[in-house]
């Protein structure tokens, strides 16, 4: 170890800091997931990012920088071919993706596909479009309980969604038509990066609610990662909100699910009251979920409001010998067209006390500068294939 025993790494999940080079390649030049939230809302109530520098970094609007940062930040750029979760995520864990995961979010999973699982499930399939899950279950779920047949659906992201009834569908049989799906999906053409269980109750429109028996089908990440780098030596690697799902819980010590980005920062404030040596990697799922794909810039932005009151009960918790790193995964601009990520830079903003001030870093072209300065901070060596370099030097 050379310098910290606890990291806490957060992912603001798709706060985007404005188009990368070749966005225009992804259908996104122009996008600015932040830039654009502070054009729209002029203010925010954000002191403790401002204070961390992420106003010196990115700024829109009516808000400044300020003159005496405590933070080191910086942009990061990305090297994989994607803008989803999973890619972005693996990437800052040393795995470049260069085949990116399907999606088929403008006219649903091809005919070929649905037979099969049709075929393999033994129900018809209803759906097969991109929607909110609680929309179309409120939309179908009637027909799925009294004709025995199975809503699939997608989204923007790389997913194949099946919802069930629990008391018509069965818990154990979503879960065996999911495992089908996943398997299918192996195939190249047909590769989503996620299968998901989406298990409801109720009888009737109005009454359908989702319930907390999701599961989901990951891939693993095509190599190994800095978290089983981590874990192999015997450090914590404990995973809050989506981060056991999108690694398939490769390379975690502990698992802490979370019902909202709110309550996941909670999970991390409770986390770094007690003891750990090594990492706790957060992901924050609602800027993306909530607010990004459904177009909504006010929830965006008050939701980063809540954040940041988060981050200032767990800045209280920072200890001397910890390091704060703060980024994002993809864009997702509120107030771009479609309802897709967006092709976009992302922060690093980084805070320990034992810093001697803030200032800005040159920018970085991989999001694997993250997880290189977290293994070379434990005295780890990146393995020949992983993508980044360690800027450890620059954070103490």
């Amino acid at each position: 170890m050379r310098e910290y025993r606890r990291i806490i790494l957060i992912v603001l999940d798709s706060l985007g800091i404005g188009a990368m080079p070749d966005a225009s390649g992804f259908g996104d030049e122009g996008a600015d997931t932040l830039g654009h939230i502070l054009e729209r809302m002029e203010t925010l109530e954000i002191p403790n990012l401002r204070k961390l520098g992420l106003l010196n970094l990115h700024t829109a609007g009516k808000m400044q920088g300020t003159d005496k940062p405590v933070g080191r930040y910086l942009r990061l750029g990305e090297v994989s071919n994607g803008k989803d979760t999973m890619t972005g995520h693996w990437e800052m864990m040393g795995v470049r993706t260069d085949q990116p995961f399907r999606t088929f979010t403008e006219h649903g999973f091809p005919p070929d596909l649905i037979a099969e699982l049709e075929r393999r499930c033994h129900k018809r399939v209803i759906g097969n479009k991109s929607a909110s899950g609680t929309a179309i279950i409120e939309e179908l779920g009637e027909e799925e309980i009294n004709t025995g047949a199975m809503i699939v659906y997608t989204s923007a992201d790389s997913v194949l969604q099946i919802c069930g009834n629990e008391e018509t569908f069965d818990l154990e049989n979503l879960y065996r038509c999911c495992e089908i799906a996943r398997e299918i999906t192996m195939k190249e053409e047909w590769r989503v990066g996620r299968v998901i269980a989406r298990p409801y109750v109720g009888k009737r429109k109005g009454e359908f609610r989702r319930t907390s028996n999701r599961r989901d089908y990951a891939l693993k990440p095509t190599g190994p990662t800095v978290l089983n780098l981590l874990s192999e030596e015997g450090y914590d690697v404990i995973g809050v909100g989506k981060i056991q799902d999108i690694f398939c819980g490769e390379g975690i010590t502990k698992s802490y699910h979370s019902d909202s980005s709110v309550h996941g920062m909670e999970q991390t404030i409770e986390i770094c009251r007690g003891e750990f040596c090594g990492l706790c990697f957060v992901n924050l799922v609602d800027f993306d979920a909530l607010w990004g794909h459904r177009r909504d810039v006010e929830g965006y932005a008050k939701e980063l409001e809540k954040f940041d009151r988060n981050l200032g009960l767990l800045l209280s918790e920072i200890r001397e010998n910890d390091l704060l790193m703060l980024t994002a995964d993809h864009g997702n601009d509120p107030t771009y067209k479609g309802t897709d990520h967006t092709r976009e830079y992302v922060p690093l903003i980084a805070y320990s006390p034992k810093m001697e001030g803030g200032k800005v870093l040159n920018n970085a072209d991989t999001f694997g500068v993250i997880g290189a300065t977290i293994a070379d901070n434990f005295g780890i060596p990146m393995q020949k294939d992983m993508v980044g370099t360690s800027i450890l030097d620059q954070l103490i």
